[in-house]
């Protein structure tokens, strides 16, 4: 261990962190916008509660129990570091101060909760998230990033399978998760025949670019350090979210016969989520390949959701639980001695590493969908978890506050009055034209005033 911090280090980890922290926010717009209006303001507080609870969770017992002492077989750390106790700011995790690699991992965990609850938008009751939240990031997310990341860990030490930066922990962890929790909390009564638009594509794209902007500390902040793998886990993310921006259009523009605006931005993320844990195991052009096939899975793989009947609403299991498998899985075919000191099925090194990326994915994805599904059945047992049906269709509260709609019905309303019996039918006149501009004006102006 080094004596002193290595500035470098801690400065770009400093950096990785306020990134990665930054990607919440960005969720909360990605998943705001793609939601119908009267749940955008929902969607918005989903997230902003996981930065706040998460945030003590972690401090309180979070830390030590995924980076603590091994309580034996790799399955999860002890209670030494309790509040951080024991924990100095002269402390070093490597080269970087301990504290600030709490900090960073904390925003792992943060995220990955916070993005569950694309697969229940919409018909999740406040109460219940905030009770979900707590119990699945001690009993599901703390456990797997102890077997993943902790270097005493089940997976990462006994297994020894890779996972750079979270594809198991993050990615399929969260896909797994939002399946079972949409299984217990049931489809939409309009499931089938009425999918959920985006309401504001532009917001989801504002979304997008912070989540894009974050990932690049995501991935390349967990090499620890500025040189070796950071600088490739840098360019193999960008180059993994556009080969994917080209490998979901293809199989889009072939099954519908357009491009969408939302097509190109998941297929975006799931290129990220694809090269995750892949980012600094592989080459280059091994990234290009892992986007690519996680834009052409994962296009494929939202529609799942319709043939088994499971609500997934935003696709998080078709885009981040698919993407997680892609890229896992891809370590075993694409990984170079230069970059893991490893060897995929491709570059020479046979099955060897491929059954033990295979195994971690099987293992962590059943993990995090029994308990998820023990946790949400509880949840709703208890406080409830599941909103009334209502809610689904009819505007609340929220929708008045999340935008200010009075003006544009006040005018509808006016544009709306039935002209004189005797004209239906006639051409307007332009008196009459006029008129109703004027009364147009006259409604703006009169709400400029009442501001």
């Amino acid at each position: 261990m080094a004596a002193t911090a290595n500035t470098g280090d801690t400065a770009w980890l400093l950096a990785s962190t306020a990134m990665v922290l930054l990607m919440t926010p960005g969720l909360a717009f990605f998943y705001g916008g793609m939601v119908r209006t009267q749940h955008v303001l929902v969607m918005l507080k989903m997230s902003f509660v996981c930065l706040a609870l998460v945030t003590v969770l972690w401090l309180a017992v979070g830390y030590t129990l995924a980076f603590g002492p091994d309580l034996g077989a790799g399955l999860l750390g002890n209670l030494d570091h309790a509040f951080l106790r024991g924990v100095t700011m002269t402390d070093l995790h490597g080269s970087v101060p301990t504290l600030l690699f709490s900090c960073f991992q904390m925003s792992f965990a943060i995220i990955t909760v916070a993005l569950i609850s694309g697969s229940i938008a919409g018909r999740a009751t406040m109460r219940g998230w905030l009770v979900f939240v707590a119990a699945w990031t001690l009993l599901v997310y703390v456990p797997l990033a102890h077997w993943v990341f902790a270097p005493d860990g089940w997976v990462s030490a006994h297994l020894k399978a890779l996972d750079f930066a979270g594809g198991l922990v993050v990615e399929l962890n969260s896909g797994a998760a939002g399946l079972a929790a949409a299984v217990v909390l049931r489809k939409r009564k309009d499931f089938e025949r009425r999918p959920v638009r985006p309401h504001n594509l532009p917001l989801v794209v504002i979304g997008l670019a912070l989540l894009w902007f974050g990932w690049f500390g995501f991935n390349a902040g967990s090499a620890l350090h500025v040189e070796g793998a950071a600088p490739t886990a840098f360019l193999n993310t960008q180059l993994a979210a556009c080969a994917a921006m080209i490998g979901w259009p293809l199989i889009e523009k072939w099954r519908l016969g357009s491009v969408d605006m939302l097509g190109v931005t998941s297929a975006a993320v799931a290129g990220m989520v694809a090269i995750t844990p892949s980012c600094g195991e592989v080459s280059p052009l091994g990234a290009v390949c892992i986007g690519f096939a996680a834009g052409v899975v994962c296009a494929f793989a939202i529609n799942l959701k319709f043939k088994i009947g499971v609500d997934d609403t935003l696709d998080v299991v078709g885009v981040h639980g698919w993407g997680g498998i892609v890229g896992t899985v891809s370590i075993g075919l694409f990984a170079t001695s230069a970059m893991s000191g490893r060897e995929g099925l491709f570059y020479g090194g046979g099955f060897d590493l491929l059954w033990r990326q295979i195994v971690a994915v099987l293992a962590c994805g059943s993990f995090s969908f029994v308990v998820t599904w023990l946790i949400a059945q509880a949840v709703n047992r208890t406080v409830g978890f599941r909103t009334k049906v209502e809610y689904e269709d009819v505007p609340g509260r929220d929708e008045e506050i999340a935008y200010d709609n009075a003006t544009l019905d006040e005018v509808r309303a006016r544009l709306d009055e039935p002209r004189h019996p005797e004209r239906v039918g006639a051409p307007a006149a332009p008196d009459d034209d006029m008129a109703r501009v004027n009364r147009i004006l006259d409604v703006l102006e009169q709400r400029e005033r009442d501001r």
